[in-house]
């Protein structure tokens, strides 16, 4: 039994791993010959259904009390910009670099948490670490300048939705709604899918006459793998280990995404990427244990 459990954690993890750094490659492919409207619109439709019909044969249907229906309100708001944001940027940027640039999530909400939720101040240790993952993003914005005005307006578009998603972590926690994950999804997609609808109809207008086989299978693998098993696996992963050991994933995703993108999108892998990508997941390391490894080394001395 112990053996099996250990076997679902492990294909668990691997499986995070590996949504999480094929998403930024799916999301600019499910994009093509469509348009970016068309791919997130689709993408949340399947999202949502799923998520909605999981929760309910499994807790049954979500409740709509009034502080659920605002944890829905604050997680759908979120859903609508942060992935708006980041499917806009995608246009203009790498695959590889959105996976960076989301590197700085826990940063993001460290220092937001410790603002609103008046969480413990951020150590010495956090604050380098921090300021590190920091440089690390300046230096990949100012080299993707000279790839015109659109590539750093990718950047800030993903900087962007780190932003209103690390505000949605936060407000969610604040108005401490005991509802099982996967509920408080399904409400967040079912709330904003509206406004992606009338995002399309508004700008586009039009539906696609055909849709290729790359954007289509991009979308369906979204909106089941992106949506929906990779938020489940991680929030598995969160009550089986130590929020450390999943925060390893943080490190591993933006590396594997960049390699991912130069192999089978033909993205370009400049020094001034590599190294802006390791400051910043060096600042990740040292925001995260860089305590722990101070601690360490002086037991050693």
């Amino acid at each position: 039994m112990k053996n099996k459990e250990t076997l679902k954690i492990m294909l668990a993890y691997i499986g995070v791993v590996l949504i999480w750094s094929t998403t930024p490659l799916a999301i600019k492919w499910s994009g093509e010959q469509v348009g970016f409207l068309f791919g997130i619109t689709a993408r949340m439709t399947i999202g949502a259904m799923l998520a909605l019909v999981l929760t309910l044969l499994r807790f049954g249907p979500p409740p709509l009390h009034a502080r659920a229906c605002y944890v829905y309100s604050a997680a759908g708001v979120a859903i609508y910009g942060a992935m708006l944001a980041v499917y806009w940027g995608a246009q203009y940027i790498p695959s590889g670099l959105i996976s960076v640039v989301f590197g700085l999530t826990p940063i993001v909400t460290a220092i937001l948490a410790q603002w609103i939720l008046q969480e413990a101040a951020f150590t010495p240790w956090k604050i380098f670490g921090a300021l590190l993952g920091m440089a690390g993003l300046v230096s990949i914005f100012y080299d993707q300048i000279s790839f015109g005005n659109f590539a750093a307006m990718g950047i800030s578009a993903v900087l962007l939705s780190v932003t209103l998603h690390s505000i949605s972590s936060v407000w969610v926690k604040k108005l401490d709604v005991k509802l099982p994950a996967l509920t408080i999804t399904a409400g967040g997609l079912v709330f904003a899918l509206p406004l992606f609808f009338v995002s399309y109809i508004l700008f586009e207008g039009e539906w696609p006459t055909q849709l290729p086989l790359k954007p289509l299978l991009s979308i369906v693998y979204l909106g089941v793998m992106g949506s929906v098993v990779g938020f489940v696996s991680y929030y598995y992963l969160l009550s089986n280990l130590r929020a450390s050991s999943v925060a390893l994933i943080t490190l591993v995703t933006p590396v594997m995404a960049l390699v991912l993108g130069n192999l089978f999108n033909h993205e370009a892998l400049t020094s001034t990427i590599l190294v802006g990508t390791a400051f910043i997941v060096a600042g990740l390391l040292l925001h995260q244990w860089g305590e722990r490894l101070s601690k360490i080394i002086c037991l050693r001395r």
